[in-house]
């Protein structure tokens, strides 16, 4: 089901994640992902972030065998299938949306230790709107700032809206020297609604989301700041513009490009009107210029990936050495 044939061996192949890496140098510094060469040259470990709209990772109605199910779980071929392509990635950082509520984090987590992958810190944001497609941020490093927010609002043709998915906003301790400031989002889908003009709602979120980032900027301008998530917009459209700022300002965005093994840049498809996409995006301040590996950074792919997910997710490894 894809535009071009893809390789089944090929190695790289939508809510929005914001990440500042806050690095002073350190001299003789001997930390796990940072350390100083006998030459006195600064090294470290590259870490890897990962962005990744899970799919209805939730309890929901869902059909099974011709019957609708109340409250059944993500069936369990898809998390097999979702659960394939991270282990093959191996996160230290996973920001997640469209995941359950707390007994889904937990469960998440632990198949993800059961194969491996320990990320025990973790944070999630409530869907304000009460869909319970939640935000989440499972995490190898210890959380030490929460500044997540679900209570932020807009007005639109006269009525009061939430911003559905609010805004995940932590700090992780890359070691003791070296802070990596996450942020997360998952904007408005396209799917229309009786409450308002669903383009509309979702540029007002990015709006908010745009406010959220500039008030972290003028706390600190040096702020390295990395974006991933789902917008639900493609290049063109405002919502994205409005996130990456103005073109030129110290504040603006760029975006990083991404790509599978095979060249491709989509990151959702939607089969019932057989459209590929890209949604889902990495974003960067001036800030982090030369902080990336980007040998690695690419969107993900691997013969299971339509099982788990509509949509791939987005790999980003980061240099935590402040340049």
């Amino acid at each position: 089901m894809f535009p071009m044939r893809l390789g089944k061996t090929a190695l790289f192949h939508k809510a929005v994640f914001f990440c500042a890496l806050l690095s002073p140098s350190v001299p003789g510094q001997t930390e796990e992902t940072g350390a100083k060469t006998a030459s006195g040259a600064a090294t470290a470990d590259p870490v890897t972030f990962v962005f990744y709209n899970l799919r209805n990772y939730l309890a929901m109605d869902r059909r099974v065998s011709g019957k609708v199910i109340e409250n059944a779980p993500k069936p369990d071929g898809e998390v097999k299938a979702l659960l394939e392509g991270l282990v093959a990635i191996r996160p230290d950082i996973l920001s997640v949306c469209e995941l359950g509520d707390t007994a889904h984090l937990e469960d998440l987590r632990s198949r993800l230790k059961a194969a491996g992958i320990d990320l025990p810190h973790t944070e999630i944001v409530k869907d304000a709107a009460g869909w319970n497609r939640n935000l989440a941020l499972l995490s190898r490093f210890p959380i030490v700032g929460r500044r997540s927010r679900d209570d932020y609002t807009y007005e639109l043709a006269g009525n009061r809206h939430a911003f559905q998915r609010g805004i995940l906003d932590v700090s992780l301790a890359i070691n003791s020297h070296y802070h990596l400031r996450c942020i997360g989002l998952h904007l408005k889908s396209k799917r229309e609604v009786p409450e308002g003009n669903e383009a509309l709602m979702r540029l007002n979120e990015a709006r908010l989301a745009r406010e959220h980032i500039d008030r972290i900027l003028e706390e600190d301008p040096r702020t390295n700041l990395l974006v991933a998530g789902d917008l639900n917009a493609v290049r063109i459209e405002p919502p994205l513009k409005t996130l990456q700022g103005g073109f030129g300002s110290p504040g603006y965005l760029k975006p990083l490009s991404l790509r599978d093994g095979e060249g491709f840049t989509w990151t959702h498809y939607w089969s019932l009107a057989d459209v590929y996409s890209r949604f889902d995006y990495a974003l960067y301040s001036d800030g982090l210029n030369g902080e990336f590996n980007r040998d690695l950074c690419r969107i993900h792919h691997w013969e299971n990936w339509e099982k788990a997910s509509d949509h791939r997710p987005i790999v980003i490894s980061l240099i935590p050495i402040d340049k």
